[in-house]
């Protein structure tokens, strides 16, 4: 494997932006509760990655204690990430899993220096923190306790149901600073769930834990993405979906279509064809040769669909496409506006101001702007 035998601290000039430092093999680990699994344990040498400035992605900072994911989902995009380090984007993806296991130390010391800018950060835009894999290693109780203690705003998406174990965690670390969470919930079938995501949590669960952070005093976001062409875009499908998100207490909805970026349109691809094949030509007719996303016309049918459902369950949200890239603003916040939970202290709350009037741009810039023009982040 090309990352095997790498020094601690040597750099590799072909790695993608933020992955240069993808360090020092320690061991490999299999246990019978992660059958098929293997955990490869690493030291890396740097936690923070930044995106790079041509990413649409409206964020400049993520961290990704895993790489590999044991959720499985067939349509995942960043499992083309996985064959820089010589394994493959379908089966190694799900069951060949990176664990930075020195991540939290790493990340204290670069948030240390003087030159760290307390830019929001993210987590779950890659790989899921909270896959079952967090179980075993815990690396998220000191993530967010470094992040806190630094004053570093920061958000997490998961499909994991093991956020609700740092629950009382994240809701310490907001009388400090900006928190926010977000559930990311595809499907609503569970035959369906269970074929296209088997690693994952079912809807009900995911929606108990949604209720759970809303209780905790979070403004909790959904992502009701990707919605799949002819699977999961009915009016039935999204208006179940909507009406049990709003029942477990969620305030916002950010949609879109599917994705199939390289690496995951293959295997998602073979997916179709084992489990749909008389999807095959109509999905290959939606994403010609290398298109990644779906097509204008499609998007605009969709949100024709998903728009008025919204109103009509009183969420706020829209789709992905609405987002402005680079905006960093900070809604979900517990004890903000509408949240319904204990008032953020003086200093959090001059920072959620800010945040709500300033961008974060690709080169760490800061500039002011109004905040009409800013859309929540999620």
């Amino acid at each position: 494997m090309r990352w095997q035998g790498q020094q601690l601290g040597v750099a590799d000039a072909a790695a993608l932006p933020g992955l240069e430092y993808l360090n020092g093999l320690v061991r490999s680990v299999t246990t019978p509760e992660f059958a098929g699994i293997t955990f490869h344990e690493v030291m890396a040498k740097s936690a923070l990655n930044r995106v790079p400035g041509s990413s649409a992605m409206p964020f400049d900072w993520t961290i990704n204690p895993y790489r590999g994911c044991i959720h499985a989902c067939a349509y995942c995009f960043a499992r083309g990430t996985h064959e820089y380090l010589e394994l493959d984007a379908g089966k190694d993806f799900d069951s060949q899993i990176i664990v930075k296991i020195n991540a939290v130390e790493v990340l204290r010391r670069e948030l240390a220096k003087p030159t760290w800018l307390r830019d929001p950060v993210q987590l779950g835009t890659n790989t899921d923190p909270y896959q079952r894999a967090e179980g075993r290693y815990r690396l998220m109780p000191g993530i967010i306790d470094a992040l806190t203690a630094s004053g570093t705003p920061f958000s997490i998406l998961t499909k994991g149901t093991l956020l609700r174990r740092d629950l009382p965690l994240l809701a310490e670390a907001v009388a400090s600073v900006p928190v926010t969470l977000a559930m990311s919930i595809a499907v609503f079938d569970d035959a369906l769930q269970a074929a296209l995501e088997p690693g994952t949590p079912n809807a009900a669960a995911r929606l108990d834990t949604v209720r759970a952070a809303v209780d905790a005093g979070f403004a909790v976001t959904v992502f009701l993405m990707p919605i799949l062409p002819h699977l999961t875009d009915s009016i039935a499908a999204i208006d179940e979906a909507l009406g049990r998100i709003r029942d477990a207490g969620a305030t916002r909805v950010v949609y879109g279509a599917l994705h199939l970026r390289p690496g995951a349109k293959e295997w998602f691809l073979q997916w179709l064809s084992r489990e749909h094949p008389e999807l095959v030509s109509s999905y290959r007719g939606l994403y010609p040769g290398v298109s990644a996303t779906a097509p204008k016309a499609y998007r605009t049918w969709l949100a024709r669909r998903v728009r008025p459902l919204l109103r009509a369950y009183g969420l706020e949200g829209g789709a992905e496409d609405d987002a402005h890239p680079r905006a960093a603003r900070y809604a979900g916040l517990a004890g903000g506006p509408g949240a319904g939970g204990t008032p953020l202290s003086h200093e959090a709350a001059d920072r959620a101001r800010l945040a709500a009037t300033v961008m974060t741009t690709s080169r760490g810039r800061r500039a002011a702007t109004p905040p009409a023009a800013q859309p929540p982040l999620f």
